[in-house]
């Protein structure tokens, strides 16, 4: 059984006052845990230090032991603390560590991050956080920390049978956690929550659905999971082979003809904006729920990760969701092409053309090149169906992209200056960061064929701009951003607000930016 894990909003007086540990009801059978927050040299705020009462001496001597200065994410673990009614005390350092070597400000405060950390110290029974920072913290700073304590408890266990050594003995019904965090502004907190919650929610979709295995999560069961957006109030509409066939999707459909599960096209909308008329933004994924490579077949080694070359079209649910559930002022469309690229006799050959929804023709180079014939005939449906404002992509869609950027960015390529700054900005923001990779001329003749309009790979070299390349011949004059996820999406490195495989990498940089500035 997983464990449970509830977080809400109280009062600071409720922590800071000297009778509220007495008046604190702890989880049946768990520890209680209080957290307060220190600044450089253990600087703490008034309130806190009124929470503390006389233990606060006790945390400046266990600190001087343990050389803890109040450092940002750094903890000072203090068990039985004398002077509280607590049993164990966590103190979490804020204080940002200066460079001698720049007169660069600090950086601000992550407050999801700090949750994140928080999270990460816990583990059973009522935790009290004290939110009263050394720093300024407002109630959407408050709502921030509730957010990265969200993602950061996040697991997938859900195929696990037996539990670890160290925990065969515990007690499924009290492996409970209950954090209260006590604010000043309840009130405000509370509201902001409700969107961060959204947010969460919508990050934890994407996660789940990057992480099931391939024999769980094909394509007609990934459509069927993105119509239960339908319960938001979301439009969801299933284009199945013979509704894709009339169109003339061939490109997506000569993807997965090798696969004994059959493609689908699935298109959520949700029109969120006052003016119902008011054109949409909109997200395509790629949604290859398991590759292979086809004929053009991958290396045996690690191919067990290609469950996640669908991380895209994760983000696309994930991101609906969200916009759905805190009820974006907005016009959204999420697009997810949904395909499996297996080898059998049907399968697409080298050297095979095909025919896009566009018109245009590719000849199919290497089968492994999937991705961008997926998402060929979807931009093209998305952009000349529904004129959106932006088409924005997302696609675990090159391995070279991860020799340029490694995981620590997603590779960013538009036709539109002022939409790709704005994505920029709300990675920055988020911490789900972007760069900017070229695009040109030079670029685009890599992909000239002696047989069709095109080819579905340039060569070895420039491959993720080559693919990006490609994928710009099928959004006419949109404004358009492809984000390349490869090393971002799945397997990314751990953070303080993620340590699943699966990271639901996009759903806040994509929120962020509707929020930001696509909300009427």
């Amino acid at each position: 059984m997983p464990r449970t894990v509830t977080i809400e909003f109280i009062a600071l007086s409720d922590v800071t006052s000297s009778k509220a540990a007495a008046r604190a009801k702890p989880v049946r059978g768990g520890p209680v845990t209080l957290v307060v927050f220190a600044g450089q040299d253990l600087k703490f705020s008034g309130l806190t230090a009124t929470a503390l009462g006389a233990a606060e001496e006790v945390v400046k001597r266990a600190a001087k032991t343990a050389g803890f200065t109040g450092a940002r994410l750094s903890c000072l673990d203090v068990l039985a603390p004398a002077g509280i009614a607590a049993d164990r005390l966590l103190v979490i350092g804020t204080a940002a560590k200066k460079d001698a070597k720049s007169d660069a400000p600090a950086q601000p405060l992550d407050y999801a991050a700090l949750g994140g950390y928080v999270m990460g110290k816990l583990g059973k029974g009522t935790v009290h956080v004290c939110f009263d920072l050394p720093e300024a913290a407002d109630a959407d700073a408050a709502a921030d920390f509730l957010l990265g304590m969200r993602l950061r408890a996040y697991r997938f266990e859900i195929y696990k049978t037996k539990k670890a050594d160290d925990e065969a003995n515990k007690d499924p019904k009290n492996d409970t956690l209950s954090v209260r965090i006590a604010v000043i502004q309840v009130a405000e907190a509370r509201r902001e929550a409700i969107a961060r919650e959204a947010i969460a929610a919508g990050v934890v979709i994407a996660r789940d659905l990057v992480n099931e295995p391939a024999n769980v999560l094909y394509p007609e069961e990934f459509a069927k999971r993105a119509q239960q957006l339908k319960k938001l109030g979301v439009e969801v509409d299933v284009l199945d082979v013979k509704a894709m066939k009339k169109l003339g999707m061939n490109t997506l459909l000569g993807v997965g003809q090798g696969s004994s599960r059959d493609s689908r096209l699935v298109v959520m909308r949700w029109n969120g904006a006052k003016n119902s008329k008011a054109k949409p933004v909109s997200f395509i994924g790629k949604g290859v729920t398991f590759d292979t490579g086809g004929i053009s077949i991958k290396p045996a080694a690690g191919m067990e990760d290609m469950k996640g070359d669908m991380a895209g079209a994760a983000c696309v649910v994930g991101l609906i969701h969200a916009l759905a559930a805190r009820k974006a002022k907005v016009n959204a469309i999420g697009a997810i092409g949904i395909v499996e690229n297996m080898p059998d006799g049907n399968a697409q050959r080298p050297g095979d053309i095909v025919t896009t929804m566009s018109g245009q023709t590719v000849e199919v180079i290497n089968t492994d090149a999937e991705g961008r014939l997926v998402l060929a005939d979807v931009l093209w449906y998305i952009q000349d169906k529904y004129k959106p404002q932006f088409m924005i992509n997302l696609a675990t869609l090159t391995g070279a992209i991860l020799v340029s950027l490694g995981n620590e960015h997603a590779g960013l390529f538009s036709n539109n200056d002022e939409l790709s700054t704005r994505v920029t900005a709300a990675g920055t923001q988020t911490g789900e960061k972007v760069w900017r990779m070229p695009l040109g001329p030079a670029y685009d003749k890599m992909l000239d064929s002696k047989f069709a309009d095109m080819k579905n790979i340039g060569g070895r070299l420039a491959g993720s701009i080559t693919a990006a390349q490609f994928l710009q011949r099928f959004v006419n004059k949109t404004p358009w951003v492809h984000l390349d996820i490869a090393g971002t999406g799945m397997a990314s490195p751990s953070s303080e607000i993620n340590q699943s495989w699966g990271s639901g990498w996009g759903v806040r940089l994509l929120d962020r930016l509707v929020a930001n500035h696509y909300e009427s």
